[in-house]
Order: structure tokens, then sequence, then C-alpha cells
């Protein structure tokens, strides 16, 4: 399998799939910032009226495709060196979304180093939400209530996910562990908050402000949830020691979303979540054109390539939570424990 890598990896070389897309990217940014110049404007024209909360839906599906470009930069897509996208991706991540770029960047290598490996992956960690069976298990008090039906939490419980990841970020940077950049990150951060707070309780009910800055947060939540959600949770979990390629790692971990055109922006290019696993630094718009060559590699080397529609794989997710969940119910009401797969 490490061969059927090379082989692949030569194949998209060869393409030229690696190449920066400058013009995107610069379309992406000029729709977003007309975006956030309409919201403005539309802060303005509304004032002191309910009509509010469609801005603040807005700013939480804008808050997330900035966060999109942030995690592209960090990934070194966007701009040539790699050094001009850490700035950038900082700048976004902290500046305008209002999340540890510092935080978000160790915790996401270790994830695609390792995607939904036992003991490595931080994204199977126990939170709230429990992913694996023996994490349901040691479940007690409110977070065990949940747990015993955790599919059916998981997406109203994202509506929180939001609030939950600016307070990460700032306990991140005040905690004593080191941090690169902790003072420019959390400058970036008070101006952001700063920014996006000020207008609100300056110039609107104090209840309206506070109306606005929770439906903010919970689009903000559940979209980023709604996005990162289908590309690796209910797909194959990899046990502690088990010993496999990276082709292998990647492709059997990890589930594409169809959809074309649409899915890519919607979900900021991770629907295509194989082929960003096996080329971080591709550049969203040539995922589509990855995908067919990576999709004979696995039909000639019998590697399965999981693929399905959005909903689909809300219903997957949703499925395996719960099916996880059922470590965390009394073993004399579920007398059979789910069985889940591991290589």
């Amino acid at each position: 399998m490490t061969r059927a890598y090379t082989e692949v990896s030569q194949v998209v070389r060869e393409s030229g799939l690696l190449h920066r897309a400058h013009t995107f990217y610069a379309m992406i940014g000029l729709a977003v910032a007309l975006g956030f110049a309409g919201c403005i404007t539309g802060f303005v024209l509304f004032g002191n009226s309910w009509f509010q909360l469609l801005i603040a839906a807005a700013l939480g599906i804008l808050f997330t495709q900035v966060a999109f470009l942030g995690h592209e930069a960090a990934h070194r897509q966007i701009l040539a060196s790699g050094p001009a996208n850490d700035r950038l991706a900082r700048i976004l991540a902290n500046g305008v979304v209002g999340m540890s770029y510092s935080w978000w960047s160790t915790k996401h290598t270790r994830h695609h180093a390792n995607p939904n490996r036992v003991g490595k992956d931080p994204d199977i960690e126990v939170d709230t939400i429990s992913f694996l069976e023996e994490d349901a298990a040691e479940a007690r008090g409110i977070r065990r209530l949940i747990t015993r039906k955790q599919g059916w939490f998981f997406f109203p419980l994202l509506m929180l996910e939001g609030l939950n990841l600016h307070f990460i970020s700032f306990r991140h940077l005040f905690s004593r562990e080191p941090v690169k950049g902790r003072y420019l990150e959390l400058g970036l951060l008070v101006a952001r908050f700063a920014i996006v707070l000020t207008p609100l309780f300056l110039f609107l009910p104090l209840g309206m402000a506070f109306a606005f800055l929770g439906v903010q947060l919970a689009v903000f939540g559940v979209y980023m949830g709604a996005s990162f959600a289908p590309n690796h949770k209910g797909m194959p979990v990899i046990a502690k020691d088990a010993k496999l390629d990276f082709f292998s790692k990647q492709v059997r971990t990890s589930r594409n979303v169809r959809g074309g055109w649409w899915a890519t922006w919607l979900m900021g290019g991770l629907n295509y979540q194989i082929e960003h696993h096996l080329f971080p630094n591709m550049p969203r718009p040539h995922l589509s054109r990855a995908r067919e060559i990576v999709r004979e590699h696995c039909r000639t080397l019998d590697v399965p390539y999981t693929e399905t529609s959005l909903l689909r794989s809300y219903a997957i997710v949703i499925d395996y939570l719960n099916r996880v969940g059922l470590a965390a119910r009394d073993p004399f009401d579920c007398p059979m424990a789910a069985t889940y797969r591991r290589v």
C-alpha cells in the first residue's frame, strides 16, 4: 500500500492538482467580504428590529466560511509560502472567527496523522459526547444521561459548540503550556470580540443583543459541526496497536459526501475528505479531479472508498453515536453491547 500512495501521488503531481488556485481564493475572499459588508449594512438599516436575527444567522454562516478559509490556509493551500499561510490562518482564526489558531493547529495536526486511532486522534476523545464504547461506559451523572441518547442530542448540542470554541481558545491562551504567538493571538481575539460585541450592546436593546449573539453562536456551532461530523464519525476506528500504511489509514477512516459544486461550497471542500487527507495541501477546486484518480486506485487495489449523500451521512453519525451510547445504559436494559469495526 505504500507503493499505492507513491503511485497515486505521482499521478496527482503530474496532473498539476497541487498547484495554487489564487484566482479561486481571491473570488471566495471577495464574496465573503461582500457578505460582511451586507451584514453591516443590514444591521444599520434594521435598527431596533427583530429582523436583526436574520443578520445574526448570516454572520454565523460567514464566520464558518472564514473558518474554512483559515483551515485551508493552515494546510498551506492558499498562498505560496508556509509562513505567509500561517500568518493568514492566524488572522482569520483569531481575528475573524474568534478561535485560537495555535490550539486548533496542534489538535488538527494530530488528527490528520492518526484519524480515528484510539488514543491518538483528539477528535474522538471523550467530551460531552462519547465516540468510543469504553468512554460511554465510564460516563457518569448528567453526561451519562446524555450519552444514552447522544445521537439524537448531537445536533442540538452543536448549538453550544460556537461558545465552546471561544471558551477553549481563551483557556488555551491563558494556560501555562507553551504557546507560540500567545500575545498576538490574545490581542487578535480581544480586538475581534470588541468589534463584534460593542455595536450589539451599544445600539440594540439588551434582550435583543443577547438574542442576536445567541442566534449567531448557534448557527456558527451547528454549521461548523455539521460540516466536520460527516467526515469520520461512524467510519472504522483504528485500534491503538494496529499497523496500517498511510494510504489505507487515510482512505478507510474517511468518508466523502456527494453533491458536486454545491457541497464543496457548503462544506468548504470537506466533502472530499478522502482526498483532503491524502493530499492536505491540495487547493479546494482541485479536489474533485483528484477524487477520480483516487477512486480508480482504490478500485484497482480493492480498498473500500466510502461516499454517500449529506443526509445519509448525518443518519450514519446519529446511528453510530446512539450505538456507542448503548454502553452507558444499564446492562440489564441492554443485554447486547454494540459492536464496532476496528482495523
